[in-house]
């Protein structure tokens, strides 16, 4: 760090922009070629041993809030390197780890009577209890440092023989507030405290629980890959413990531990817990029973968790996507007739609206969530429209022209047609109890098969649901170009911003993205921006196969990183980012307002 130091001493006092720290201008000597002249390089990596800390400007806006990326080599701490499958909980667990040095950083700069500018403050990303690829912590191969620092700008390369090759680190994002006017304080901050805080970190690192998370990482991949290839759609760990806190997302005291039904109870890599099966399963019970809790967990099961938070062991097909009513959102070109067969002045096989009702937005939301790829679909009839889920045969001989077919008569369908399983939490409704596979009921947060009776209550009460014709489950549309933009219409600049409140402003989009149920974090909201905002730059072509240009963008990302998707450009948008699903990305694309879509009759 003493280069950084040196740049920051020969700064003026009153700076605010810190340009020579960015810009990290350094003059390389290369002793094996002494009748070379010196190169001038531009290199913002400062070093404290074999530790790197690249600084780079967040925005243009943000000149004295830089980002540091901290590259740990990974065998400092003398363990074997970490599987390709565990290195995204193993950085998971060290961000979470290293936010406590953080914490203890901040404790020494805070000054309540003072804002942040002033103190200074260190800002690290507080993840809940998802595993998720970030930006804010993973791995990759860096280079190290290969020259010894001659003083000033200059920098002496090591011998060609001595120069170490990259390695496997762990790297951290973190942004620091650096205090104005108070150089003096920069230079601590930058120079002293925070490497001494990274190094004090390293060494009191516990790897016997970094170890433990490494085998749970193991046991959960091993669950999910178990679940693609058998009969189950999701698996409940016994002893998990499904409840949160309240106002929290932390695991309830004192809860009621779940513990399977005896007939679903199945083994998994040496943890037993409850399979649950595909086709159409049916959570019922009273009121603060748990089975919107079990739902819950359920649907918190398309991603890992971590150790401690309960769910860890709660694993749901990963295509899984929970369903609602969605008023008022935009519909563009979708095929929902199996579940609307008329519209006045429409056509349910391309149905469009920029304000879709209770019924019409659920059964977008569905056969949106079937051409995803979705294996598995999760509902409670709270947050469903009650004429879209069940009509009762009072009303079906009341209504004769009824243009709605309801759930019940399409969900053993896709089931049966589709390979599209479907758990539905019932509290007010029978008529599902005849067309499920499996019954149960929650009592006290513990689970009871009620199959056979509930069949038997079915037979005796007459109760029985219609077969309407086999259904076209497809779409025909293609999205074009036209209105795929991050550009405003007559404007030369891009326009990105995120809301917190679950909306995302695009060129001339305002896309309202609250009804995303799979996205469970803030920073996932921002990645969905930065993901659609690189679609729409990179394509160029009239007809955009969204799907294969989703599935090329996140092979990058995986081979390459989160961090390549972020812009300073956009001012208002966060640094930490976390991964959304692929499916998230399609559901954004669907609420575009200007996208077009074409439909196969009109491309003919």
């Amino acid at each position: 760090m003493k280069r950084l130091k040196n740049k920051l001493l020969a700064m003026e006092p009153n700076t605010t922009t810190y340009q020579s720290m960015y810009e990290g201008l350094a003059v390389v000597v290369d002793p094996d070629y002494p009748d070379m002249p010196a190169v001038t390089v531009h290199d913002s990596t400062y070093y404290d041993g074999q530790i790197g800390f690249t600084i780079t400007q967040t925005h243009k806006l943000a000149q004295d809030k830089p980002t540091l990326r901290i590259a740990i080599p990974w065998e400092t701490w003398g363990v074997d390197e970490p599987s390709p499958h565990t290195r995204m909980a193993i950085a998971d667990f060290c961000l979470r780890e290293f936010a406590k040095y953080v914490d203890e950083l901040n404790e020494e700069l805070y000054n309540r009577a003072r804002p942040d500018y002033e103190n200074g403050k260190y800002e690290i990303h507080r993840p809940g209890g998802e595993v998720l690829l970030r930006n804010t912590a993973c791995f990759a191969v860096c280079p190290m440092r290969d020259y010894d620092y001659g003083g000033g700008v200059t920098l002496c390369l090591l011998p060609q023989d001595q120069r170490p090759q990259p390695k496997l680190c762990l790297c951290l994002l973190i942004q620091v507030q650096l205090p104005r006017r108070k150089l003096r304080r920069v230079i601590q901050m930058l120079c002293r405290d925070l490497p001494d805080a990274v190094w004090r970190f390293v060494a009191e690192l516990d790897t016997a629980r970094l170890m433990q998370v490494a085998k749970l990482a193991e046991q959960q991949k091993a669950i999910r890959d178990f679940l693609k290839d058998s009969p189950y759609c999701a698996f409940i760990a016994n002893g998990s413990i499904l409840p949160r806190a309240k106002g929290s997302d932390l695991p309830m005291i004192k809860a009621v531990p779940f513990v399977s039904v005896p007939c679903d109870e199945i083994e998994i890599c040496g943890v037993r817990g409850m399979g649950l099966r595909r086709g159409v399963t049916v959570i019922t019970g009273g009121g603060y029973s748990g089975k919107s809790t079990l739902l819950d967990a359920i649907s918190a099961g398309i991603y890992d968790h971590v150790l401690g938070d309960g769910r860890e062991l709660c694993i749901t097909d990963a295509t899984a996507m929970a369903i609602s009513a969605e008023d008022g959102r935009s519909v563009r070109c979708v095929n929902i007739s199996p579940f609307i067969k008329w519209l006045p002045g429409g056509d349910a096989k391309n149905f469009s609206t920029d304000c879709a009702s209770g019924s019409t937005s659920q059964a977008a939301n569905i056969m949106e969530a079937v051409d995803s790829g979705a294996k598995l679909l999760l509902i409670d009839e709270d947050k469903s429209a009650t004429n879209f889920m069940i009509r009762d045969d009072l009303m079906k001989a009341l209504i004769r022209s009824e243009p709605i077919t309801p759930f019940t008569d399409r969900v053993g369908e896709l089931a049966k047609t589709q390979g599209v399983s479907t758990i539905l939490v019932i509290g007010g409704s029978g008529a599902y109890l005849s067309v499920a596979d499996r019954i149960y009921i929650m009592e006290d947060y513990r689970i009871h098969d009620i199959t056979a009776s509930a069949k038997s209550a079915c037979k005796s009460g007459g109760l029985a649901t219609e077969t309407p014709p086999l259904a076209l489950w497809s779409q025909n549309r293609t999205l074009r170009a036209e209105g795929f933009t991050s550009y405003p219409e007559g404007s030369g600049s891009e326009r990105l911003e995120v809301w917190d409140m679950g909306f995302i402003l695009i060129g001339d989009e305002r896309i309202d993205v609250r009804g995303l149920h799979g996205v469970v974090s803030a920073r996932q909201l921002d990645a969905l921006g930065f993901v659609l905002r690189s679609l729409e730059v990179a394509n160029r072509d009239a007809q955009v196969d969204i799907k294969r240009k989703i599935d090329e963008l996140y092979a990058h990302i995986y081979k390459e990183g989160l961090d390549g998707l972020y812009s300073g450009y956009f001012t208002t948008c966060n640094r930490f980012l976390d991964l959304p699903r692929p499916q998230e990305v399609l559901c954004l694309v669907n609420r575009m307002r200007k996208a077009v879509f074409i439909t196969d009759e009109r491309r003919g």
